[in-house]
């Protein structure tokens, strides 16, 4: 089993930036990819971005250029550092796991632009 826990999230103006952690805990050995999904009011759930054990990252078309995923192997901690945040990214993010023998999702962070 996997926990993850997300951090980071709150308030910012649109133009600024923010950072969201996600620590993962427990079988971290198996995890594949870790990932950034979003969910705002009245949308459904979307990947953001995400990174297998590699590396390799696969980003929205919609953030592309402005956000950017990155991994912590010592700290088991993803991060997505977002930049230029626009009123339009305001939502829940949860971040994913994905790892031999199932998934696992955290609570959410609830990143707010304000325009």
């Amino acid at each position: 089993q996997v926990q993850l826990v997300e951090s980071g999230g709150g308030l910012v103006q649109a133009g600024g930036s923010l950072r969201v952690s996600c620590a993962a805990s427990g079988a971290i050995f198996s995890i594949n990819v870790m990932g950034w999904y979003r969910q705002a009011p009245g949308k459904q759930r979307e990947l953001v971005a995400h990174i297998t054990s590699g590396g390799t990252t696969t980003y929205a078309d919609s953030v592309k250029g402005r956000f950017t995923i990155s991994r912590d192997n010592a700290k088991n901690t993803v991060y997505l550092q977002m930049n230029s945040l626009k009123s339009e990214d305001t939502a829940v993010y949860y971040c994913h796991a994905l790892y031999l023998g199932g998934d696992c999702w955290g609570k959410g962070t609830l990143v707010t632009v304000s325009s």
